[in-house]
């Protein structure tokens, strides 16, 4: 016999679990019904004989299994579904749900079209690809991520001042790539095309978390919707690689040369409106992709492990230093960027309730080696910065190594913590998402400071 507050707490309980299983997107939603009814005749039943509420609930999950198994097995009996849900835009149970697909598959178009007509609009102008690539280069996220971001603040119901935000740091960004009077040759040119669209991703990621601001689960759900919208881009890309094959070779077997339309209106054009393309795809098809994360992650994780630690290995063997030249610079700390990648991707897939196991053990010895190597890049670039005076690309170099250093350092204590059982996962979860702020506040630092501080002063 249950009590209310038994009651209340078993319902919360169930709530709970129910938000759990609503999040795989393999189940849609008469299979969740069916799921929470089987798990509701358990519960009963073992109530029935004798168990407490909250003890007949967690007996009850324990013999329902694993829910990736589950999912991976409704996945398996109703396969239809994975070819339905890459070509729709979503089957569900409800009009209601029907309806604002269809909205957001215009929404889209009408975004995805004035990211292409955006590319062009400098051609009014006189300008070209093939000429004038240091202003185009700058000003390549200006031309797609506005719309990506219009898309996800209207898909969010975005609030008036947050729209306002949003325009004005795009406006910002406008005046940090067009404002200063830069040489072709000048560092800063390549500095500010490599961190404004960084810069500019961290405010698409603000429309994306317009709906729950606070929310450090909202800021994760950006982390893994930016690699699974790499994801959806590189796979149109190939895609897109393949289209071109076949009109080059098509179009010139009966004498036409598709060149020019595809290098000044199918590639740029196809480009920009596939970011909003992809954008629109991890929205609407997250339960193709979403599998994708702990397989990526799994896969690279031990693969990046064994090169940083061969690495490490060479570099004590040989006694070599490390070169801290421009493109060395810009592929250690791509380096480092992509093992804090993974890291977050796998925080972003990982069951906040598992225990601790050996992936986390390899983890841990991943970002322990990727801090090792930005100590060892940060006493070079120091190094020099001493002895021959700083540049641009060393003070952005350096700047980012130390953001990186310390959240590494503190990344791999915290999985320490939570290797030895010390720490609760959800700590790790919210050290990451607490210093996105600090990524982005460096990207618009180097585009907004360092162009008049290292060519005019």
């Amino acid at each position: 016999m249950t009590t209310p507050d038994d009651q209340d707490g078993l319902e919360a309980q169930f709530a709970q679990w129910r938000h759990y299983v609503q999040r795989r997107r393999e189940l849609q939603r008469c299979d969740a019904e069916e799921l929470e009814d089987h798990l509701r005749g358990s519960v009963d039943e073992l109530v029935a004989v004798g168990l407490r509420a909250d003890e007949a609930f967690l007996v009850a999950v324990k013999r329902m299994g694993s829910l990736d198994d589950l999912s991976r097995e409704f996945a398996r009996e109703h396969s239809e579904r994975l070819w339905k849900q890459l070509v729709l835009t979503g089957e569900s149970d409800s009009p209601v749900t029907d309806s604002r697909s269809r909205r957001d598959l215009l929404a889209m178009v009408a975004c995805a079209a004035g990211a292409a007509a955006s590319i062009k609009v400098p051609e009014l102008f006189g300008m070209s690809l093939e000429e004038d690539g240091a202003f185009y280069a700058p000003n390549v996220g200006l031309f797609t991520l506005p719309w990506l971001a219009a898309f996800l603040a209207w898909r969010r119901h975005a609030t008036k001042a947050l729209i306002g935000v949003l325009l004005a740091l795009f406006a910002l960004g406008t005046v940090a790539a067009n404002a200063y009077p830069l040489t072709d040759d000048s560092q800063s040119v390549v500095l500010t095309s490599i961190h404004l669209p960084i810069a500019l991703w961290f405010v698409v990621g603000l429309a994306y978390v317009a709906d729950d601001l606070v929310s450090s689960r909202r800021r994760m759900d950006f982390i893994r919707f930016t690699g699974e919208c790499f994801v959806y881009y590189v796979l149109i890309a190939l895609g897109g690689g393949v289209l071109i094959a076949f009109m080059f070779g098509t179009f010139e077997a009966i004498g036409i040369s598709p060149e020019h339309f595809i290098s000044q209106w199918l590639l740029p054009c196809g480009a920009a409106a596939a970011v909003v393309v992809a954008g629109w795809l991890v929205e609407a098809k997250q339960s193709v992709v979403e599998n994708i994360a702990p397989v990526l992650t799994r896969l690279f994780t031990p693969l990046f492990t064994a090169a940083l630690l061969a690495f490490l290995v060479a570099l004590v063997v040989t006694s070599a230093g490390i070169d801290v030249e421009r493109e060395a610079l810009i592929l250690f700390d791509l380096l480092l960027v992509v093992v804090l990648g993974l890291l977050l991707y796998s925080i972003s897939a990982r069951d906040p309730l598992a225990p601790p196991g050996l992936f986390d053990k390899l983890q841990l010895a991943l970002v322990v080696s990727a801090l090792v190597i930005d100590v060892l890049v940060l006493v070079e670039i120091t190094g020099r910065i001493t002895e021959y005076g700083t540049t641009p690309n060393k003070a952005a170099a350096l700047g980012e190594n130390v953001i990186l250093l310390a959240n590494l350092a503190w990344s791999a204590w915290l999985v320490l913590g939570f290797v030895r059982r010390r720490t609760p996962f959800a700590a790790i979860e919210r050290w990451q998402t607490g210093y996105l702020p600090v990524y982005a506040a460096w990207a618009w630092i180097v585009v907004l400071v360092f162009p008049p501080l290292f060519n005019y002063l």
